[in-house]
């Protein structure tokens, strides 16, 4: 009695284990444009505190919609305060994008901002979309 008490305890631990792992629940981002640049089918994610250092995640398709431009295209997202991190497309492509951005002093994220831009190059200054602010 005593070992089938001991395995249903482990079964029932197991299983809490593995529901907690999946907590992270995707939701759609609307789609990101400006001259040249577009972030489309996006999605994003908060992975809870103890799980991907509960980061603000994200994934999208990055394409460059001006192929004569000469111009390459960028994602960037900015968490809790830091500065943008910059995520590099394929010019005359559409490529898959995604990254894992979070804060590192705290626990999990819970602020997180995202915007496409065209790199205009060193003399004139990129066009980027509206930034969208995301709260956990």
């Amino acid at each position: 009695m005593r070992k089938l008490a001991a395995g249903a305890l482990v079964v029932g631990l197991f299983a809490m284990g593995a529901g907690t792992a999946v907590a992270a629940s995707w939701h759609d981002m609307p789609t990101f444009s400006t001259g040249g640049a577009k972030l489309h089918h996006g999605e994003y994610a908060w992975h809870p505190a103890g799980t991907h250092h509960g980061a603000f995640e994200w994934k999208g398709k990055l394409q460059d919609t001006d192929h004569d431009d000469g111009h390459n295209v960028y994602v960037q997202v900015k968490v809790e305060g830091y500065g943008w991190s910059r995520y590099n497309g394929k010019q005359k492509k559409t490529v898959s994008i995604g990254a894992r951005n979070w804060a590192a002093p705290q626990r999990y994220t819970d602020d997180a901002d995202i915007r496409v831009c065209r790199d205009k190059g060193s003399f004139n200054p990129d066009n980027c979309s509206v930034s969208k602010h995301y709260n956990r």
